[in-house]
């Protein structure tokens, strides 16, 4: 397993789901789909999210 760093390259808006995606070493397109299927169905994983963007460090 990798770090959990948000990449520079491959962002769609902040590299969450694309630093958790490279942690874990799943697809980063299903990571993607499942938070965007959270948001409309639970809305909670927007916090979850932003929170993410927050915590997790920038590849520097």
């Amino acid at each position: 397993m990798n770090q959990l760093v948000r990449p520079r390259e491959g962002r769609m808006i902040a590299g969450a789901c694309l630093a958790v995606a490279n942690r874990f070493g799943v697809n980063v397109v299903a990571v993607r789909i499942l938070t965007v299927l959270a948001t409309v169905f639970f809305g909670l994983s927007i916090w979850v999210y932003l929170l993410l963007w927050v915590l997790i460090p920038a590849e520097r």
